[in-house]
């Protein structure tokens, strides 16, 4: 089972003090949840007043950072738009970026993603397309990149449990009758967190934990790190 570690996101110290933001602590986080049992990270680097950026400048440092302290870890990054003024000015900066992560995240229900999609395949990094409603499945199914993605990204926006782990089954359910056979990853978010976690064990498909979708263990309790969180998700597959 591959497990992705996302180990910020936007999510502020001031909800957990121990959220990686600096380029140190992203290096330093990124080591410590490779070696609780994190298959690859995915972060997103941050500006000094807390926002959230693609940048080249800013996302070298923190891949440098990260390569040095981490050599080896599985490292990518969003192309939100939420990080830029839109569709032209994220498309310009990705294809700025010198240094590359080892892999890209595009979200479907965001204009210009089959664009941004293409030009992360062409310049050599691996492509992650992520739907976030039954709505984007069209889109995705009809992009160019469709066959490139090393895994599809399911990750419903509902706030109730069973309503999210119902729409990623309904996700899953409509890409895998297309024909598309890339791995299938679910995710939540807040008290969906773990129950479309353990839907995805229950499915047999990839998951992902960390502090950019909540901060709380299992049982409630808030997690010291993100290496608590791996850990946990590794301990809950394992019981079976």
């Amino acid at each position: 089972m591959l497990l992705k570690a996302a180990i910020n996101g936007g999510r502020t110290r001031a909800e957990h003090p121990a959220v990686p933001v600096t380029p140190a602590q992203l290096a330093t986080d990124t080591a410590a949840v490779v070696a609780a049992g994190a298959d690859v990270v995915h972060l997103h680097v941050r500006t000094p007043d807390g926002g959230q950026t693609i940048a080249p400048d800013a996302l070298a440092e923190v891949l440098r950072a990260v390569r040095s302290t981490a050599p080896g870890a599985i490292v990518g990054t969003t192309t939100g738009l939420w990080t830029c003024s839109g569709p032209e000015e994220r498309y310009d900066l990705v294809k700025a970026w010198e240094v590359l992560p080892d892999f890209a995240s595009v979200a479907f229900c965001e204009e210009g993603a089959a664009e941004t999609a293409s030009l992360v395949v062409a310049r050599g990094m691996t492509l992650e397309s992520a739907v976030w409603s039954v709505d984007d499945v069209p889109a995705l199914l009809a992009s160019p990149t469709l066959a490139d993605n090393v895994r599809v990204l399911i990750e419903p926006m509902d706030e109730d449990p069973e309503t999210a782990v119902a729409h990623a089954r309904e996700m899953a359910a409509l890409i895998r009758a297309a024909g598309v056979t890339a791995p299938l990853l679910y995710h939540g978010e807040g008290a969906t967190t773990w129950p479309v976690l353990r839907a995805a064990l229950a499915d047999g498909h990839q998951t992902r934990i960390g502090f950019e979708d909540g901060v709380d263990l299992p049982d409630g309790t808030t997690a010291r790190d993100n290496a608590e969180l791996v850990r946990a998700v590794r301990a809950l597959a394992a019981r079976g």
